[in-house]
């Protein structure tokens, strides 16, 4: 939460200082009729961090996640609904790894430590709602659901934590919000953007013990994250 608290502050203070940049007297408009086309294509690159949330069937302290940054990559195609509105798809390719610490399990530290390295296929379909341009400055919020196939999900591995192995769902669903501004620079549009991603779907596999350490007293597990995207048009 910290960190999202972090991002949200520096663009509090990022938004004053492109105002005073971009807005403080008449300018030239780069590429005026950029978004007056009915499609339009890019890609993004950024950065994430992943948490788990749990819900539990008995409250106590149980698991601590270490989280870590990752990566992603995708393509954007942008289709234009009117002069506010947009539909963007953006597949993509997300890695990130997370650690779980079992904190009441006794013994080893491989005993009480799950590494958990993700590569998901992420495909987002959003709705952009932009403000009226103002020079070269558009700020917007985005919304929308996606899903991601998790390429090291394990799901069909027969062996689970009694041989060191946690297992999760291969297909999860989400739901997206965020925020972002897009700058027109002479040669494209570049657009940074923070965005929370938050799961609908339990992603735990149970082990075939029900009285296993590692998941019988998990009711539902379930992703969240933030990105800071960079797309460029």
């Amino acid at each position: 939460m910290h960190k999202i608290i972090a991002y949200l502050v520096f663009f509090i203070w990022f938004i004053p200082n492109l105002q005073a940049q971009f807005l403080s007297r008449e300018r030239i408009l780069n590429d005026e009729n950029f978004d007056k086309k009915p499609w339009s294509f890019g890609y993004y690159f950024g950065i994430n961090r992943y948490d788990f949330n749990f819900d539990y069937k008995e409250q106590r302290p149980d698991i601590f996640v270490e989280q870590s940054y990752g990566f992603n990559v995708g393509l954007l195609v942008n289709k234009r609904i009117n002069e506010y509105l947009d539909l963007r798809l953006e597949p993509g390719l997300v890695y990130n790894g997370r650690n779980l610490y079992y904190q009441d399990i006794a013994g080893e530290e491989n005993d009480r430590l799950r590494e958990l390295n993700s590569t998901y296929i992420h495909i987002p379909l959003l709705i952009k709602f932009s403000t009226k341009r103002l020079n070269n400055f558009k700020p917007f919020v985005v919304g929308g659901l996606s899903y991601s196939y998790n390429l090291s999900s394990n799901e069909n591995n027969p062996d689970d934590n009694s041989a060191g192995q946690f297992r999760m769902k291969d297909n999860t669903f989400y739901y997206e919000v965020g925020f972002g501004i897009d700058l027109y620079l002479p040669y494209f549009k570049f657009s940074p953007s923070i965005r929370g991603v938050f799961a609908l779907t339990d992603e735990l596999v149970p082990d075939e013990n029900p009285n296993s350490v590692y998941t019988s007293n998990i009711e539902v597990m379930q992703s969240r994250g933030i990105f800071l995207n960079f797309t460029f048009q």
